[in-house]
């Protein structure tokens, strides 16, 4: 909903639910959105392997927010 509204957003998800992502994209009319693909599984991870993973994953974040400046929906 954010992007619909030309707001650069960035959705993260973990390499398990890649195929996922990628098809609720195409549904949702974004094909070949963007989005950052993090370790499988989070849930059991401690406080500071998530606090690690946010940290790594954030140049990737940013980069994809960037790109985001540039996408809209097709239609």
């Amino acid at each position: 909903m954010l992007e619909r509204a030309g707001i650069p957003a960035v959705s993260l998800c973990t390499d398990a639910f890649r195929i996922t992502a990628e098809a609720m994209a195409n549904q949702l009319g974004f094909p070949g959105y963007q989005y950052v693909a993090l370790p499988h599984p989070i849930a059991s991870r401690t406080e500071k392997e998530i606090d690690e993973l946010a940290r790594d994953a954030l140049p990737e974040i940013i980069r994809v927010l960037g790109a985001g400046l540039t996408i809209r929906p097709q239609n």
